[in-house]
This record gives C-alpha cells, structure tokens and sequence, in this order.
C-alpha cells in the first residue's frame, strides 16, 4: 500500500498540492485529522484549490504568492517535503523549515529542460530564520 505522499512524489497525484506545517509554526492536533503526522509537523496532501485555501489559512499568505517569493533564492528542500537545508543557514547554525508547499507539474517535452525528462515537483519553503527558498526535481520512476 502507497501514501499520498508516495504517490504524489511519484508524479501520480498532479492535480493535489502539498502541504507542509512544522509544530513550532502551527500547533493545532486537528491538524492531524487531515493529513499524515510526520517528524515536527503535518504533511497534508489535498486538491489544488483546497490546498491553495488551506495554505492561505494556515500561513496568512497566498500559495502562489509565496511560491513567486520564493522562487528567488534556490536550496534544498528533501524529497520527504518536510524539511530541507536553508541557503541562508551558516553552517554553524540550525535553521528548520516552518512550512512547506509544494505541487507537481506533468512532463512538458515543449518546455524542454528538466520539463522534457518527467513530471517535475515544484517545492517553496520558509525556514525559522525567515528565508523563503525554493527547489525543484524530476519525478524519478520506479
């Protein structure tokens, strides 16, 4: 039996968006009753426009609003969708992602790019530092 997230990660679910809420941004156990409790935090897998609502309600921003600010500035947010390493993050220091949203796009050989390989996620990320960062792959298959 697969996840949600398995099958989104496996570009099966093109049409939902995920959701990322760490505890120590969002501490509300209802939470739970709609996604999959993860390491520090929720990991909610819905419809694109429920999704966007969801993000919008949870965060106080609009999800394409903050994919475009985050768009900037490249990192590294890990294939779990519940973490990642922030760009702005010293090594010395421990940064953590408070949230995460992230959708998948179908292959698109016209586009070219990394477009032409496969289906490709699309993830945006806020770490506790403030810096919203963003990152994308190739769905790998099986």
């Amino acid at each position: 039996m697969t996840s949600a997230r398995e099958e989104f990660l496996a570009g099966e679910r093109l049409e939902d968006v995920v959701l990322f809420l760490a505890d120590s941004y969002v501490s509300d156990e209802r939470l739970e009753d709609f996604g999959e409790s993860v390491d520090d935090g929720v990991l909610i897998i819905v419809d694109g426009e429920r999704g966007r609502n969801a993000f919008q309600a949870a965060t106080g921003t609009g999800a394409m609003e903050f994919a475009q600010s985050a768009m900037d500035l490249e990192g590294i947010i890990d294939d779990d969708l519940a973490s990642g390493n922030c760009p702005e993050a010293p090594a010395d220091e421990d940064h953590a992602v408070q949230f995460v949203f992230a959708f998948a796009e179908a292959q698109n050989e016209d586009v070219g790019g990394i477009y032409a390989d496969g289906d490709v996620v699309h993830a945006y990320a806020k770490c506790t530092c403030g810096t919203a960062y963003s990152d994308r792959w190739t769905v790998q298959s099986a």
